[in-house]
């Protein structure tokens, strides 16, 4: 299947996001609804080019504790999935229990992790971490299963030792699912960041969406979340990127 061009793509993204930024603007417009309870586009754009600084720095510093709290959990997620994939014991004992571990309501969690972690970078990174710790692995299994059968055969015709077998067959082959997984796991972290930063935090887009909301800054709490969400955007893409390099991936 042949991709469209990035240009006519993005000329597409653009002119939709357009039409609905217009539409949200005469809708408001027209509609006579208060601008403290739903500002246009143009007061929100108006917004984040006059606080461009505070956003910028609280931006900087939501990025610092979703980038670390991802790294973390892809460090930490990948040996793990290699380990249940490859241990019937770890099938049977680990996997169920981040299996239930998951099924537990983190921000729930949020107000213990802030107090067992105090109010600094370390409890919003373990909420980072938290939330994308369990993609991670989930597409790193089911990366490490896809391995074709044929291969495996091929592979074992050859004497190939396992070591080789795990890093030129089932690493490839588990690429694309993995960094499918860092896609959803990437937004997640971005949300869950945020969410720490709600509970307790004196930094971050989070903490600046509380304060500004607190005092009734509508335009502010908005240009904040537009903020979270080009950040969400950015790390999203930045991780499908890689795709590109994964040629094998239609095979």
């Amino acid at each position: 299947m042949t991709r469209a061009p990035f240009g006519r793509d993005a000329a597409i993204s653009a002119g939709f996001f357009l039409a609905l930024g217009l539409a949200w603007e005469f809708g408001v417009r027209w509609s006579g609804v208060a601008s403290y309870l739903l500002p246009p586009p143009s007061a929100i754009l108006g917004e984040l080019w006059d606080s461009r600084g505070p956003i910028l720095a609280q931006s900087l510093v939501t990025l610092t504790e979703v980038f670390w709290g991802f790294l973390i959990a892809v460090a930490l997620g990948v040996p793990i999935a290699a380990l249940i994939h490859f241990s019937r014991t770890a099938k049977r004992t680990v996997y169920p229990l981040f299996v239930a571990l998951q099924s537990i309501p983190k921000i729930g969690l949020a107000p213990l992790i802030v107090v067992w972690f105090g109010y600094g970078l370390a409890s919003k990174l373990m909420m980072a971490f938290l939330f994308a710790f369990f993609p991670i692995i989930i597409a790193t299994l089911g990366g490490l299963a896809s391995t074709p059968a044929h291969l495996e055969e091929h592979f074992r015709a050859l004497r190939a030792t396992p070591m080789q077998g795990f890093w030129r067959l089932r690493v490839p082959a588990a690429l694309p699912s993995f960094l499918d997984g860092c896609k959803v796991a990437m937004p997640l972290a971005v949300i869950s960041a945020v969410v720490g930063e709600f509970v307790g935090s004196n930094d971050g887009l989070g903490n600046l969406i509380l304060t500004a909301s607190g005092s009734g800054h509508t335009t502010l709490t908005f240009a904040a979340l537009i903020a979270v969400t080009v950040l969400s955007l950015l790390l999203f893409y930045g991780v499908a990127y890689w795709e590109r390099f994964i040629w094998w991936r239609a095979a």
